[in-house]
C-alpha cells in the first residue's frame, strides 16, 4: 500500500499488518513517534480502517448538559470548575431546577441529557437516585447519561451502599448510561501528581466493570497532554481495550486534550501547555488502529478542539462529533474556547464540508439516520 512511499519499512510492516491484525503496545509506542511520511501514512491507514468499520457517517446527537454543582470536594489539579463550600460563586441547583432543564432541552429536540456535578459533601448515591426518578417523571422519553465513576464511588461511599447496589439503584431510577469520564490517565505514579485524591486506577476500573456488568453502558475517555508521556498513554489504552474484551460494555472512545490555561497545575508550573495538534492526530489515529471493531466509534471533542481542527481530526480514524450539548461549564472554566449550543445545521455544515455523511444518532449508537 505505501511502496511508493520513502518510508521506515518497520513502520510500513505495522501499518500495513494493522488492518488486519491487532497491533502490539509496543507498535503503538512507535506509531505514537512517527514523523513526516511515516506519520502522513499513520493518519491514511486509521482512516482507511475507519471507512472499513463504520463506513463514511459521521454522527453526532442532540443532547443537553446539566452540571448540577460546582462545588466539590475534589483536589485535582487540572479543574478550574470546582468551588469549596461557602464560595460566594458556588452553586447547587435543586432537583426542580435540573428538571426544569430537562424539559427546555426536550422541547428544543435534545434526546439525552448528560448530569454531572462535582463532589458536594451534601449528596450521595440516594441523591442521585432522586435526580433520576423526578426527571424520568416528568420526561420518562430522554435518555440519562449520567454520573462519572468518580460520583459513583463517592455516592456510593456516602450512602454506604456497594457499587453494584449504587449501580442497580441507579439504572431502575432510570440511569440509561454513564459518561467514562475521571480516568484522566489510568496509571496511578501520574494520578498522585494531577488528582491525588480521586479513585485510583483499580478503583475506576472496579466502577466500570461493574456497571458493565450491572447493565449500564458506559463510554471511555482520556485527558492528555499533562504530565504523562507516551508511554502513558499507550498504557491507558490497553486497559480500555483489555476492558472492552472482558465486557464489551464501552460505547465509544473520546479523547480529551488537557486544557491548561487555568488550571492549578499549569499555573503552578507542573504541567505542560496542553498537546500539539500532531499529538492530537496520533492519538486519534492509534486509538482507532489499536481498538478495531472492539469499539467503533471514536469521538472528536470540538469543545475541546475547535470546529476547524475537529474537521482535520475527523480524517484521521475518527468518526462521532460529539453533541449539540446545550450549555458545557468544565471545560470553559478551564480555558476551552468553545462550548456553547451549536445547533444541528451547523454540525452538519461542518461535516458535509469533508466529504462525509452527517447522521444522528442516539447515545448508545443503536440508531443512526443519515440527514
Amino acid at each position: 500500500m505505501f511502496d511508493k512511499l520513502n518510508i521506515d519499512p518497520q513502520i510500513k510492516k505495522i501499518l500495513e499488518n494493522s488492518l488486519d491484525e491487532e497491533i502490539t503496545t509496543d507498535d503503538a509506542l512507535k506509531l505514537m513517534k512517527t514523523q513526516g511520511r511515516e506519520f502522513q501514512a499513520l493518519i491514511f491507514t486509521a482512516d482507511m480502517l475507519r471507512e472499513n468499520l463504520v463506513g463514511n457517517n459521521i454522527t453526532f446527537i442532540q443532547n443537553w448538559n446539566i452540571n448540577f454543582t460546582d462545588v466539590c470536594t475534589g483536589t485535582c489539579g487540572f479543574c478550574a470548575f470546582k468551588k469549596n463550600p461557602g464560595d460566594d460563586d458556588a452553586y447547587f441547583l435543586d432537583i426542580d431546577e435540573i428538571v426544569q432543564r430537562t424539559k427546555k432541552a426536550a422541547d428544543e429536540g435534545a434526546i439525552e441529557v448528560c448530569i454531572q456535578g462535582g463532589l458536594h459533601p451534601d449528596i450521595d448515591a440516594y441523591f442521585y437516585e432522586d435526580i433520576l426518578l423526578n426527571v424520568k417523571k416528568e420526561v420518562p422519553d430522554v435518555h440519562i447519561h449520567a454520573f462519572s465513576p468518580m460520583e459513583i464511588f463517592y455516592g456510593a461511599s456516602k450512602a454506604e451502599l456497594s457499587l453494584e447496589e449504587t449501580l442497580k439503584m441507579l439504572k431502575k431510577a432510570g440511569l440509561g448510561s454513564m459518561p467514562g469520564t475521571a480516568a484522566e490517565i489510568l496509571n496511578d505514579d501520574i494520578r498522585k501528581i494531577i488528582c491525588p485524591g480521586k479513585l485510583q486506577t483499580a478503583q475506576w476500573i472496579d466502577v466500570i466493570e461493574t456497571a458493565h456488568k450491572t447493565g449500564v453502558p458506559t463510554t471511555c475517555t482520556m485527558m492528555y497532554g499533562h504530565v504523562e508521556n507516551m508511554g502513558h498513554r499507550i498504557e491507558h489504552l490497553e486497559i480500555l481495550r483489555n476492558i472492552q474484551k472482558k465486557t464489551g460494555g464501552f460505547t465509544e472512545f473520546v479523547p480529551l486534550s488537557f486544557m491548561h490555561k487555568n488550571a492549578p497545575i499549569f499555573k503552578q508550573g507542573i504541567s505542560s501547555a496542553g498537546t500539539t495538534g500532531t499529538e492530537d492526530l496520533k492519538l486519534y489515529a492509534v486509538s482507532r488502529l489499536m481498538f478495531k471493531d472492539l469499539i467503533k466509534n471514536i469521538q472528536v471533542s470540538w469543545v475541546k478542539l475547535g470546529f476547524k481542527f475537529a474537521q482535520i481530526c475527523l480524517m484521521a480514524g475518527t468518526n462521532d462529533l460529539g453533541g449539540t450539548l446545550g450549555e458545557e461549564n468544565i471545560s470553559r472554566s478551564a480555558g476551552a474556547a468553545y462550548g456553547v449550543y451549536t445547533p444541528p445545521i451547523e454540525l452538519e455544515r461542518i461535516i458535509r464540508d469533508i466529504g462525509r455523511i452527517p447522521a444522528q444518532r442516539n447515545t448508545l449508537y443503536t440508531e443512526i439516520k443519515e440527514l
